[in-house]
């Protein structure tokens, strides 16, 4: 085990500041994620980095936490840099990366997926969980924001307009992509996205890190278990509470059919 790890520095000037999706990291000098993957290392030793790095660095929001460094060696010794920012600057909601990896293995002949059809996406269990949101209001309209110039966009009445709009646009459209898929293949209990969409205050924050709001943190999701699985409704596109069963319900049926599959397998001999 590693001893502690040497305080994080910000970037030096001219560095190549890369970006880092949620399950991955990226090439230095490209513009382009690369996806840590565990199917991945065997192929490319140099992507088998610590998991408190690669954690460090899908965290490293801009403007809150610094850019993450490190290194990695591949199979020859051979050095690998890596220059990551937050994953979230590309996948803020990374479902549709992690059902891209599934899918390369099923088209690569994976024994993990044997059975499933690349395009099967209904033999698929998703669990997409949410790290929280700020209530939803009509912040912004048309005639404020003809206003704005650069820095407007940037900061606007305590927030950052440019920031909330890439970010939860490309959530929500992920979300709403996956139900349509979902239900469009009658399985739509196979896909369980758990997400608040109504935090005040420090719970809603990025980098309020005391006792008392990851305690209220913990009660937010112990809270949210206890809540009806919302699903998007695909007229309007809004995030409506279903009637069938709540979010710590859907988890125990998931556990059951995972767990199921597992002893099957196990029965089988198959590799997991």
């Amino acid at each position: 085990m590693e001893g502690p790890k040497s305080p994080l520095q910000p970037p030096t000037y001219g560095s190549l500041i890369t970006v880092l999706s949620i399950d991955g990291g990226a090439i230095r000098g490209r513009l382009q994620p690369t996806i840590f993957s565990t199917y991945e290392v065997k192929n490319k030793p140099s992507l088998d980095a610590l998991l408190s790095d690669i954690c460090i660095a899908t965290s490293a929001a801009p403007t809150y936490l610094p850019a993450h460094y490190f290194e990695t060696k591949d199979s020859d010794g051979k050095l690998r840099e890596f220059n990551l920012i937050d994953g979230g600057v590309a996948a803020n909601n990374p479902t549709l990366v992690a059902i891209g990896e599934v899918t390369k293995q099923i088209m690569r002949g994976n024994s993990d997926y044997f059975s499933i059809d690349q395009m099967d996406y209904g033999r698929l269990l998703v669990i997409s969980l949410g790290t929280g949101t700020t209530k939803s209001e009509e912040k912004y309209d048309a005639e404020e924001a003809a206003k704005w110039g650069l820095l407007g966009w940037l900061t606007s009445g305590g927030s950052t307009p440019l920031i909330d709009v890439f970010s939860q646009a490309s959530s929500d459209m992920v979300d709403l992509h996956l139900s349509v898929v979902f239900q469009a293949l009658h399985s739509e209990k196979n896909y369980l996205r758990i997400q608040d969409d109504s935090l005040t205050g420090d719970v809603s924050s990025v980098d309020v890190a005391t006792k008392k709001n990851l305690d209220n943190l913990v009660k937010v999701g112990e809270g949210l278990l206890k809540k009806p699985v919302s699903r998007v409704n695909l007229e309007t596109g809004l995030v409506e509470p279903s009637d069938q069963e709540t979010n710590e319900e859907a988890l125990r049926r998931f556990a059951k059919i995972l767990s199921k599959e597992k002893r099957l397998r196990d029965c089988k001999g198959i590799k997991t």
